[in-house]
């Protein structure tokens, strides 16, 4: 089958007689359903009816070349002069005769003149509005029924419209024009007239125009106008191109480059038809491209036929009947020109049925994707396998290693059963035997066309492409892969365990293999299986970080499954495995709960684990138990003296003293005196002192310090540090005056041994702020000079004046405030205010009968109401 578009059929030739023989000649046709209209140049009209239907004149003309067209009535209408044009009214059964500038009205089957209509004088072109681009059968016409008629006069310059009855018709209204009109087609309201060097648009509704652009057309070649529906007009525009025009001026396509000498052009969806003197041109109206070409001597023109075109030379006349398209997709598919199928296919896919297009569809993207797949173009055979909505199956089924995964009914196949052709595929398992590297081309296109199947939905019986994918994806072997295979197994799949077990075990791919238990519900055997890749039983280097991902697993899991595994977590790490009870997300269920007593129990064997769960207590939990807290202080003050019981100090060690000091300072709920009976034999002095200082022997805390633990620093920090818990505790104030007491507490400490006068003078400079002078200078021995005390002197009055001087700042700012309200007050009081009979006080809405104030915003209330407003 030839893929053309158009078939060309002889159906009309007026054989020449011994006198008229220079005489006939066509001028204008018109097709009405199996009517045929001829104008010709002696002035005369031709009926001619088609006796046979489009497929037997397309057979016949296969076989023989004879005359399909009979010749029924003719008309003489006057002298020698060419009919100009012919329309059809098949709603009123009349016969438009454009001749010698008059449009005249004929019936269409008789011929004769009817009634009551006179001629149209002075017209250039007509058309008829709502003219369909092929002819219907004839409509039952009702009484009252009336067309639109388009008339052009270049008499006066207008366009004209007419209400056309059976019997009259009547100017509705007319529009100028700036030129003498040439031609004109109309869609709609939207008229696009070409007059003589250029083309409008004129919206006789509205009764505006719209000036275009110019064409190089001669009055005697005439401009060409073509209607191509939807309100778009094809216009012959200046160089050589068809020009696409919407009703609006603007143009929603790239115009149509086409022949110089078209003599006219008709509109056969999706084709374009180039009439020529020699030949007919056929363009595609979707991609604008030359489909066909057919070659015809001497035509002059050609008008909308029956399914397709009618083109006429002097005295013959051609059908061109368009292909059914379906037989125009079957033909591109076994000319192997698939994509143009396709395109061809979406561009008319709204004159199709909906199951034959869905099926012609289906049947297309599978060769065309086979053909692509065969030249191992994989991206574009994944698009069309995806478009064609192809069974997944069908590709695996081309995998003869993954026939397996599809199971006794999963084998199906389209090959040798489309509509349009068949295509040859890939023989993939000799090349799996001889080429390994191409094969491997071929299991990834696989790999990729099943995810991108299976995430838009697309992707046919679930459990058959999830099982080859979870094969391909363990025999790819590479990081990426490995990545996808986890992401498959631990999203929602249909991975069924009979057939992917062994294949997961055979790859080593032990990890996958718990997770797809663990989809499957199976949480224990999942979790048994990744311990025994912890514990070296399997080897799966995919997953270096087996431990923590168990551990992350059992903190989701019931408390049964947590108990099952708990002794294991914890001995491999007690830091991470600690993790099952303090990340484990509880369920609103009250029977089902940890109980922290319980995993104390269970953690006394694990003393770091005891203390992180100590810890996640107290600091996340928020818990006050006193048992808690004395337990992890103990805990830190056991493994801060472990730590310093070796030569050399650890790291972590100063990190656990640390902590100890922070909850001494901040826990209100240990027990005081468990926790000085285990530091006090220590050298654990600034523990002991804080201790101390809970107690409130703050005296003792500092002696400790400065005395015993030799640590100066640390008595100063201890001061500011008791401050600064008191002022949480009571408020800025009380910390203020315990910072003081206990600074001087200090200070007389150091003032009383000779060897730390360094320390007592340190204290001073640092503190200046703190102390108030007169006890300091009272407590100085007096041997010590100015200049030894000379930093503390300075900070000391340095502060003691910036005190005063912001003292008397506010108290200036005290006073300008006062005084600016007592200036309101005097004019306040000083103004005169007039109160009338029966005026009530803004706040009560009383009439004003006792004593009463004016505000500054000048309301007049009473003095009770006074105060009620400003509570």
């Amino acid at each position: 089958m030839a893929a053309i578009a158009f078939t060309q059929t002889h159906i009309y030739t007026k054989q020449a007689g011994p006198k008229d023989k220079d005489k006939y000649c066509i001028q204008c046709l018109e097709c009405s359903d199996r009517n045929i209209y001829v104008g010709t140049r002696d002035s005369t009209v031709q009926h001619l009816t088609l006796d046979q239907t489009q497929a037997q004149a397309q057979a016949q003309a296969q076989t023989q070349a004879q005359a399909q067209a009979r010749e029924c009535r003719t008309r003489k209408l006057g002298p020698s002069s060419p009919i100009k044009q012919l329309r059809s009214v098949p709603l009123l059964n009349h016969l438009l005769v454009l001749w010698e500038q008059c449009v005249t009205a004929l019936d269409m089957f008789s011929l004769e003149p009817v009634p009551g209509l006179k001629a149209i004088q002075h017209s250039s072109c007509m058309e008829v509005c709502g003219r369909p681009p092929s002819t219907p059968r004839t409509p039952c016409r009702r009484e009252g029924d009336s067309v639109e008629l388009i008339t052009a006069s270049s008499r006066r310059r207008s366009v004209r419209i007419h209400a056309v009855w059976a019997d009259r018709w009547e100017v509705l209204r007319e529009v100028p024009l700036p030129q003498d009109p040439v031609s004109l087609a109309v869609d709609g309201s939207c008229v696009s007239v070409a007059t003589v060097d250029r083309y409008h648009l004129v919206d006789y509704r509205a009764g505006s125009l719209l000036e275009l652009f110019p064409h190089d057309r001669s009055r005697r070649q005439g401009a060409m106008v073509v209607p191509t529906g939807g309100g778009e007009f094809l216009l012959d525009a200046p160089g050589s191109l068809g020009m696409f025009v919407m009703s609006t001026g603007t143009c929603q396509r790239p115009p149509l480059p086409w022949p110089r000498e078209v003599l006219a052009a008709a509109v056969c969806f999706p084709y374009i038809l180039a009439l020529q003197p020699r030949g007919l041109s056929v363009y595609s109206l979707l991609d604008h491209t030359l489909k066909q070409t057919v070659a015809l001597d001497g035509a002059r023109g050609l008008v909308p036929g029956p399914e397709g075109v009618l083109v006429f030379t002097d005295r013959q006349i051609w059908a061109m009947s368009l292909v059914p398209l379906q037989e125009q997709v079957q033909a591109l598919v076994i000319c192997q020109r698939l994509d143009e199928a396709l395109f061809l296919l979406d561009g008319v896919q709204s004159h199709l049925p909906q199951h034959s297009y869905e099926e012609l569809h289906k049947d297309i993207s599978y060769l065309a994707g086979m053909h692509r797949f065969n030249q191992r173009a994989f991206d574009a055979a994944k698009e069309l396998f995806i478009a064609g909505d192809l069974d997944p199956r069908e590709i695996i089924s081309l995998y003869p290693d993954m026939r397996p995964c599809l199971g006794d009914r999963g084998l199906v196949s389209r090959r040798g059963e489309t509509t349009v052709g068949q295509e040859e595929v890939a023989d993939l398992a000799r090349l799996q035997r001889e080429d390994a590297a191409a094969y491997r081309l071929y299991l990834d296109f696989l790999a990729d066309y099943l995810a991108v199947a299976r995430a838009t939905g697309r992707g046919g019986p679930r459990e058959a492409v999830d099982c080859v994918l979870l094969r391909v994806y363990a025999e790819q072997g590479a990081a990426g892969e490995g990545e996808s295979l986890r992401q498959l197994v631990a999203s929602p799949n249909a991975c069924r365990l009979d057939r992917c077990v062994s294949v997961l075990e055979h790859h080593n791919r032990y990890f996958v293999l718990g997770m797809l238990y663990q989809s499957h519900g199976n949480h224990v055997k999942a979790i048994k299986t990744w311990v025994k890749i912890a514990d070296g039983h399997f080897e799966d280097p995919s997953c270096p970080d087996v431990y923590e991902h168990i551990v992350s697993t059992l903190t989701t899991q019931d408390i049964d499954v947590v108990w099952m595994f708990a002794e294991w977590a914890l001995q491999k790490n007690q830091e991470v495995g600690v993790q099952i009870f303090t990340k484990h997300q509880q369920e609103n269920n009250d029977q089902n709960t940890f109980g922290a007593e319980e995993i104390l129990k269970f953690l006394k064997n694990y003393p770091q684990a005891s203390l992180f769960y100590l810890e996640f207590l107290i600091n996340k939990e928020k818990s006050e138990t006193e048992g808690y807290h004395t337990d992890l202080a103990l805990a830190y003050v056991n493994q801060t003296l472990q730590a310093f019981s070796g030569q050399d100090e650890p790291p972590e060690a100063g990190e656990t003293r640390g902590k100890l000091q922070e909850l001494l300072w901040s826990s209100m709920s240990y027990d005081v005196p468990a926790i000085h009976q285990r530091i006090m034999a220590t050298g654990l002095h600034v523990e002991r002192a804080i201790v101390l200082g809970r107690s409130g022997d703050h005296t003792q805390a500092l002696r400790v310090l400065v005395h015993e633990g030799c640590e100066p620093h640390a008595a100063q920090a201890y001061c500011h540090r008791a401050a600064q818990e008191r002022s949480h505790a009571s408020g800025p104030g009380d910390a203020v005056g315990l910072r003081g007491t206990l600074l001087l507490t200090l200070l007389s400490m150091y003032l009383c041994s000779d060897a730390l006068a360094a320390e007592a003078l340190e204290l001073l400079g640092d503190n200046a702020l703190h102390f108030p002078p007169v006890r300091v200078l009272e407590l100085l021995p007096g041997a010590w000079s100015v200049g030894l005390v000379c930093r503390y002197l300075v900070g000391s009055l340095r502060e003691t004046l910036h005190r005063r001087r912001m003292g008397g700042l506010q108290r200036a700012l005290a006073q300008a405030e006062y005084l600016r309200h007592k200036v309101l007050w005097t004019q306040a009081s000083k103004t005169m205010v007039r109160v009338h009979k029966g005026q009530k006080c803004q706040a009560c809405q009383k009439e004003l009968t006792e004593a009463f104030i004016r505000t500054v915003g000048g309301q007049l209330l009473h003095t009770s109401c006074t105060n009620t407003q400003n509570h």
